[in-house]
């Protein structure tokens, strides 16, 4: 009779484990998604802000109708990408997909305020330079947010990675996040050194 009612200690406490774990692969799971929705909320804004950037440009630069169209079609694939992340920040290519339209966004951004430079007149428009300082802050906000997204996904892979949480995990088909990675085309470039 008493090894019976160890075994079923044994067994309740290996139940209540199991729970325990699986509850904190939840909460993980919910923080990872919660971290996205911050950075959901800074590209929105990010994205809302190229369009008034574009009327502004228009009327100073009408010759140069490519630069103009790179970061609109830029902008569309980014918001579809964020869409389709926003939809399930879990799934992997979604999330990787979302990185390289941002990161392709970045870059036709990067070439429209270059182009903007040889024009003194947009240059010095009180719109421009607004639209400028605003973008820059959404940007520093992306990459805060980015980090504390990361942050999430590095603990919740962590935790669903790590024995004994895995076999947990693996029951009850627990994915691993990826990492968001906007890549900047001129974070890849060599730097040019002259003397």
């Amino acid at each position: 009779m008493t090894s019976i009612l160890v075994l079923l200690g044994i067994a309740a406490a290996v139940v209540f484990y199991g729970i325990a774990l699986y509850n904190k692969l939840v909460t993980l799971r919910n923080r990872m998604k919660n971290s996205f929705a911050q950075i959901d909320v800074q590209l929105t804004r990010r994205h809302d802000l190229i369009p008034n950037l574009i009327e502004t440009v228009k009327g100073y630069i009408k010759h140069e109708r490519e630069t103009l169209e790179a970061v609109i079609q830029a902008r569309n694939a980014a918001v579809t990408g964020l869409k389709n992340a926003a939809a399930d920040p879990t799934d992997p290519d979604a999330i990787k997909k979302l990185g390289s339209a941002e990161g392709a966004l970045s870059g036709a951004l990067g070439r429209l305020f270059a182009l903007a430079e040889a024009y003194p007149d947009l240059k010095a428009n009180q719109n421009m330079m607004h639209f400028q300082e605003e973008l820059a802050t959404t940007e520093n906000k992306v990459a805060f947010s980015r980090q504390a997204f990361n942050d999430s996904v590095m603990t919740y892979n962590t935790a669903c990675e790590s024995f004994p949480n895995s076999i947990v995990a693996g029951m009850f088909n627990f994915k691993t996040g990826e990492f968001l990675e906007i890549e900047a085309p001129e974070k890849r470039e060599v730097p040019k050194v002259a003397f």
